[in-house]
């Protein structure tokens, strides 16, 4: 590793130096430096190599590393913050300038909060002034590399069919099957089911190396795909020497490596599992929202969805299968089996940077396990519940705090992954009406104290399980997901 001071106030410019993709290994190299520092480079290995690329497939590779390389220099970036950021390999147009912008603005929104950093106005991408189409990737089984090099690389191919870059990206005819993102929770799982309700084909996909997705993507029964990403080793002596660090928008990085990767295998969906709850963030005093999980909501959803299909290719689907649902509804349908009860977790606990095997699957004291308990509450049978998490979260006082939070009692929703507080207060006055439920701690708390308070709020979980159209799905899937959903 090549020595670096690294002084995060002395630093002006953050570097996007180039990228590349062998084809022969399936191993993607994205390339970043501050100011004349070491090169710092992260790669991301999609299996199935070696994959064959030309022609319009080709380019869409291309510009679909390209933008996987914008979009994850966001982990870099965030050590310093410099107001000067340098993209050295190719050139990006304003489009494609006003979408990083929002997602590293926003998406680094709770890290801007936690702090103390206003990023509005500092984060600019430069615009080239006549951005070129992307160089041709080799192909075939004995290619050597793509790159986006400059002058150093393959000559540039001819405009796209159907109108260049003034145009929208052709078809490139992909394939249809569904790759769809695994985070071990209940969420994905939902999706995976409903999907294969409906009899589409899917390949259940993940980043990095976490033994409690594995086991339960292997759960499903399903092919899987393991997509490797290796940070850049120097960001962790960064840390070391103060960096600054935080909350990042991972979803954007994994949409990011899912569309390069669907690109690659030659299908034609990439499905992500966010709720609707998901577009809406904590209500902070003298702040305003801070949205968590931003890079999960609807705003990120139809902006990077629309990009795609625009720029990659066109026949090609980013959507979230849960988008017209609540986090209650989602519970709801996760309650219907209990195929995964031994194996899902969504305790952020248990998923550590450097892939340590979690002991437990939930801790019982985060704003995860807090939420999934109550969410399911309403839905399951208590013994079931009981058994899933060890404990009876909802009968241990010292847990009001957390609770209170995700009912926005006295305290702003999470900075977690979690339901809206309406929904956590609709579920918890249910279970107010449950004789199994109402004489335990915390919701015999809430049925005394906090329901008062609650006179004019409808707390009914029924109206909160409605369909939302507030989505992207193909629309020749929805008629039928909807039916399966609403049943």
């Amino acid at each position: 590793m090549t020595e670096f001071s690294f002084e995060r106030s002395a630093i002006r410019a953050f570097r996007f130096v180039r990228c590349d993709f062998d084809a022969q290994s399936g191993v993607a190299r994205l390339v970043y430096a501050f100011d004349n520092g070491p090169e710092l480079v992260e790669t991301v290995t999609v299996h199935g190599a070696p994959f064959v690329l030309d022609g319009l497939r080709a380019q869409a590779a291309e510009k679909a590393l390209q933008l996987l390389h914008l979009i994850t220099g966001v982990s870099y970036y965030k050590a310093a913050v410099p107001e000067e950021i340098r993209i050295e390999s190719y050139g990006i147009d304003a489009e494609t300038a006003g979408l990083l912008e929002d997602i590293y603005v926003n998406g680094l929104g709770e890290f801007a909060y936690r702090n103390g950093l206003n990023l509005h106005g500092r984060i600019r991408f430069p615009v080239a002034d006549s951005p070129s189409p992307p160089p041709s990737p080799a192909s075939g089984r004995g290619s050597e590399s793509t790159s986006g090099r400059g002058s150093e690389s393959a000559p540039l191919l001819p405009p796209r069919a159907g109108g260049g870059r003034d145009g929208a990206a052709p078809p490139i005819g992909l394939r249809q099957h569904a790759l769809v993102a695994i985070g071990g929770g209940k969420d994905s799982l939902v999706s995976i089911e409903a999907l294969r309700a409906i009899g589409i084909d899917q390949t259940v996909s993940w980043v990095g190396g976490s033994q409690l997705i594995k086991a339960c993507a292997e759960r499903t029964g399903l092919p899987t795909l393991n997509i490797g990403r290796q940070l850049a080793p120097e960001l962790f002596e960064y840390n070391r020497q103060g960096a600054w660090n935080g909350h990042i928008p991972v979803t954007a990085i994994n949409s990011a490596i899912l569309v390069f990767a669907a690109v690659l295998l030659g299908v034609d969906q990439m499905v992500f599992s966010n709720e609707r709850s998901a577009s809406y963030g904590s209500l902070i005093e003298g702040t305003g929202e801070v949205n968590h999980q931003w890079s999960k909501s609807w705003a990120f959803e139809r902006a990077f969805g629309d990009y795609v299909r625009r720029e990659i290719a066109a026949d090609l689907q980013y959507y979230s299968l849960l988008r017209p649902l609540s986090e209650l509804a989602v519970a709801r349908q996760f309650a219907k089996s209990d195929r995964y009860d031994a194996h899902f977790s969504s305790c952020n606990r248990n998923f550590h940077l450097l892939g340590e095997r979690p002991a437990q699957r939930w801790c019982g004291v985060c704003p995860k396990c807090h939420f999934v308990f109550l969410a399911l509450a309403p839905f399951m049978p208590k013994p079931r519940l009981l058994n899933i998490f060890g404990r009876n979260l909802l009968d241990e006082p010292e847990q009001a705090p957390g609770f209170d939070a995700l009912l926005e009692y006295g305290n702003h929703k999470p900075f977690e992954c979690v339901g809206e507080g309406r929904e956590s207060r609709a579920a918890m006055a249910a279970l107010t009406q449950r004789p199994e439920w109402r004489e335990d701690a915390l919701v015999e708390r809430f049925a005394r104290e906090i329901r008062p308070l609650l006179a004019v709020e409808d707390l009914s979980v029924e109206s909160l399980l409605v369909l939302d159209e507030e989505q992207r799905i193909p629309p020749q899937l929805w008629d039928r997901l909807r039916a399966h959903l609403a049943a």
